[in-house]
């Protein structure tokens, strides 16, 4: 039985980006060990989404972390630090931006605009 989804981030700085995960997005965490931290996420949901058909997707994933109030959720983790990677933006499903982790890319920041199956 499948009991949980366990997300991977790869990071050129993984301290770095575990800091941010711990400090900025304030999320708890348990230490695998030796600060090899793994971080509580929220609630999720999967997506399956077709590929451009171009070869762009192809077996690409993302991860995205959601809110309920873009403008607002931004504004907070900006005055706690965080920079962002490109400004919000209207897609069919919702608004987006991306979220620049320190030694680790950038991860999706999405507010739905469609039925949600996170609390099912």
């Amino acid at each position: 039985m499948i009991i949980a989804a366990h997300s991977v981030i790869f990071a050129d700085d993984p301290d770095k980006a575990r800091a941010f995960f711990r400090d900025v997005l304030d999320l708890p965490s348990v230490d695998a060990h030796d600060g090899w931290l793994i971080f509580k996420l929220p609630p999720a949901e999967l997506g399956i989404h077709p590929e451009s058909g171009d070869g762009a997707t192809a077996g690409r994933h993302e991860l995205y972390l959601m809110c309920d109030d873009i403008e607002q959720t931004r504004s907070d983790l900006e005055a706690r630090g965080a920079e962002f990677g490109s400004p919000v933006t209207e897609a069919g499903f919702g608004r987006t931006t991306s979220i620049k982790i320190p030694g680790g890319g950038e991860i999706g920041l999405y507010e739905p605009r469609h039925r949600t199956a996170y609390e099912l």
